[in-house]
């Protein structure tokens, strides 16, 4: 395992991270329990080789992600940091910093919490919530009790917003998103390191986008057999600025697979990098060519989801991965982050081409759409 210097903390922290949000789970007549015993087996396989960082928090695992990590800990809390977070957008007054705090370190069953993060801060929550609280000074004060060790926070906003939270100056540690289909953070990934914050990514795999296979996307190291989320998961180690990336591993054979990919010394030689960096431009090129996002062409009058349905066809088209595409062009309009209707259900109207600054024929490529991934 390989170990990277953690902000300015003083700590050399693992590569390879475990994420808990996504352990095993039972149904039992509609409520769910996290199944233990194979929790506990994968994260102590992790820890065995060498993952010394896991990342949980408040809500994960209906409630029970918490209970679980701190029963892994045991033996192992001299030997691993535990990073939680305080679910920031459910404080309505200041004592609710104490009262979450006290709440986790019970489930936890630990005396502090090594990093303990605002989760998911964006402008409105920092304003609205942390600012307008003061749970900064909480955070202070917990410190100064050594119920916490560093204050950290998750992010999920624009790279200039990140930026603003870095230059609070009160910050360890950060964690954000960042993968090899989304790039937009790097820059401001890079500044956080420079003003010695430690980074930690989620996502090394693009929440699933990249755990598929993509004849595309493994051909960017020629000569080489390496699966779609290992690369996925060399590229964010390949980037010095990364101290730690996250997986939410499931199974031993994860955590092995995973865990070789965070021992090598190089993860992506300079040459490697430089291929997939040119390559990746290239297919943004042609993604952008059949749609950019600006969703100028919203709303669609019969509830098409436009948008979205572009932005699956690209990761079929332009990324190769389809199988990927196929499964979440099947989900649009039963789960709340896929809203709207599908691309079969374009009456072809043509309003929406009036509106389009691209010049894109929306309607035929809705067509290709419903073709390709239904």
């Amino acid at each position: 395992m390989q170990y990277r210097e953690f902000g300015s903390t003083g700590i050399r922290i693992s590569a390879l991270g475990f994420g808990a949000m996504r352990l095993p789970e039972i149904e039992e007549n509609g409520t769910y329990r996290v199944d233990e015993e194979r929790a506990l087996a994968v994260i102590t396989r992790a820890f065995e080789l060498g993952v010394n960082y896991i990342d949980t928090a408040y809500g994960y695992c209906h409630g029970n992600s918490e209970i679980v990590v701190g029963k892994a800990l045991k033996g192992w809390r001299d030997k691993v940091y535990l990073s939680t977070k305080i679910p920031t957008w459910l404080v309505k007054d200041r004592g609710d910093y104490r009262r979450f705090l006290e709440e986790q370190l019970r489930k936890l069953d630990v005396d502090y919490i090594d990093f303990y993060h605002f989760h998911a801060l964006n402008q409105e929550r920092w304003e609205n919530y942390v600012l307008k609280y003061n749970l900064l000074d909480e955070a202070q004060k917990a410190k100064e009790e050594g119920l916490i060790k560093h204050i950290s926070f998750s992010f999920h906003d624009r790279p200039e917003v990140l930026k603003q939270l870095v230059d609070v100056g009160i910050f360890s540690s950060l964690l954000c998103q960042y993968n090899l289909l989304d790039r937009v953070n790097e820059e401001a990934i890079a500044y956080a390191q420079k003003k010695v914050v430690g980074v930690v990514v989620m996502g090394p795999v693009a929440g699933g986008r990249l755990a598929a296979s993509s004849p595309v996307i493994q051909r960017l190291l020629e000569g080489r057999t390496v699966s779609t989320p290992e690369l996925a998961l060399r590229f964010v180690l390949a980037n010095k600025n990364v101290s730690c990336a996250l997986s939410g591993m499931n199974t031993i054979e994860m955590v092995e697979q995973n865990a070789a990919a965070a021992s090598l010394d190089t993860p992506l030689t300079e040459e490697e990098l430089e291929r997939i960096n040119k390559a990746m431009e290239e297919n943004q090129r042609l993604a952008d060519l059949y749609c950019t996002g600006c969703d100028y062409c919203m709303p669609c009058p019969n509830g098409v989801n436009i948008p979205l349905n572009f932005r699956l066809m690209n990761y079929h088209r332009v990324y190769g991965l389809t199988e990927y595409a196929r499964e979440q062009y099947k989900k649009i309009g039963t789960v709340e982050e896929l809203k709207g209707k599908r691309a079969e259900d374009c009456i072809e109207c043509g309003i929406c081409e009036t509106k389009c600054p691209q010049k894109i024929e929306i309607r035929k490529q809705l067509r290709e759409t419903a073709a390709a991934l239904g």
